[in-house]
């Protein structure tokens, strides 16, 4: 049987005409979605389906505080496990747009192929077909364009199998933002699904940084440090946060967003980090044989 395709979008209400045009490019899509899910993160909501002529069921929900990405993202995942007929979730970014035709039908095709694929990340670019390096999943310069398979994906264009996150579990809503991704991906390399960068797959997305946040210094540090906590072998932690804080330090130019990164280190370290579910030695080896070793 084929994998049945699902999409969800999660937005805050701020950029009503990128959530449109996403969705329309959705609606292009040459394979239709069995169901597409919009979770107003904290916000109300358009009427979308007969306005854009979107394709399969498409179903809203509004949530009455902004719960962050993941949180919002969870809220998606939890209405489509209580539907029960989607086998993969699509997740997009609100201001991402799907330029060509076949995204959705050649992730079915993935999907359908390795029975253990539990993610696929999308290649982000730009308007202009740039793709920043932050946004390839591997350790230093690497060519976007290469393929393959890797230890981390991005946030803004993936896609989830929904038999991976039962065993996984869902994001971690806590984070709010930053790390999620990688606290997910190491829960799926531990659980044994792979993870593959399929450049082939393409989210225009307008470039950013993800400093933009007012958040960001303080989130960054203070998940940083929840995640070794929280996925690591114990003698790892010390060596990842070390080997951290040096390349933060060294990295940072604005003494504002260092005093935040402090109070969020310390934040991290006080402040529950949730359930600590280390992942396995020979799952340390696979990952630095892909080239990503977690203490980096």
């Amino acid at each position: 049987m084929e994998p049945r395709i699902a999409v969800a979008v999660v937005t805050m209400g701020n950029r009503p005409a990128e959530v449109d045009a996403l969705l329309e490019s959705v609606a292009k899509q040459d394979l239709a979605p069995a169901r597409i899910v919009i979770v107003g993160n904290g916000c109300r909501l358009p009427e979308f389906a007969r306005r854009l002529s979107l394709p399969g069921e498409v179903t809203t929900v509004e949530v009455e505080e902004n719960l962050g990405c993941p949180g919002g993202r969870n809220v998606a995942l939890a209405r489509l496990r209580e539907f029960g007929d989607v086998d993969v979730v699509v997740e997009l970014d609100d201001d991402g747009l799907l330029v060509d035709a076949d995204v959705l039908r050649r992730v079915r095709d993935l999907y359908a192929a390795d029975p253990r694929l539990g993610i696929v990340g999308f290649r982000i670019a730009d308007e202009h077909g740039e793709t920043q390096q932050r946004h390839v999943p591997r350790v230093g310069k690497s060519d976007p364009l290469r393929g393959g398979y890797v230890t981390g994906f991005l946030g803004g264009g993936h896609a989830l199998r929904m038999a991976m996150l039962a065993e996984t579990g869902d994001w971690p809503a806590a984070f709010f933002f930053a790390h999620e991704e990688t606290d997910l991906a190491w829960r799926a390399a531990d659980a044994g699904w792979k993870i593959l960068y399929a450049p082939e797959l393409l989210l225009q997305h307008p470039k950013t940084s993800p400093a933009r946040h007012a958040i960001y210094y303080r989130v960054n540090a203070r998940n940083r440090v929840w995640l070794v906590r929280r996925r690591l072998p114990l003698p790892l932690i010390p060596v990842h946060l070390g080997l951290w804080t040096l390349l933060t330090l060294a990295r940072t130019r604005s003494l504002p967003g260092l005093k935040a990164w402090c109070g969020g280190f310390v934040e991290g370290l006080r402040e529950p980090a949730g359930e600590r579910r280390p992942m396995r030695w020979r799952t340390v080896w696979r990952l630095t044989r892909l080239g990503r070793p977690p203490v980096i």
